[in-house]
């Protein structure tokens, strides 16, 4: 092997890697911009009723009532 054959297969592997390269950014691209998973609509978004029953007993039971703002003096 000569060193211009070596030369022209090392130029076309660094060019292979770079075209694979490219391809898989533009698969990544192509997932990413079409997949229809979303996972915000798939998480808790608060509280549900249960949370809400145990803890109304709780703001019942404290020093203000619902709507009353503590005095603090400055």
């Amino acid at each position: 092997m000569t060193a211009r054959t070596a030369s022209r297969l090392a130029t076309r592997q660094v060019s292979s890697r770079r075209l694979h390269s490219f391809a898989g950014l533009g698969r990544t691209l192509i997932k990413d911009l079409f997949d229809p998973y979303r996972p915000e609509l798939h998480y808790m978004r608060g509280p549900g009723p249960k949370w809400r029953e145990k803890h109304a007993r709780a703001y019942a039971a404290g020093p203000y009532s619902a709507g009353e703002l503590a005095r603090i003096s400055i």
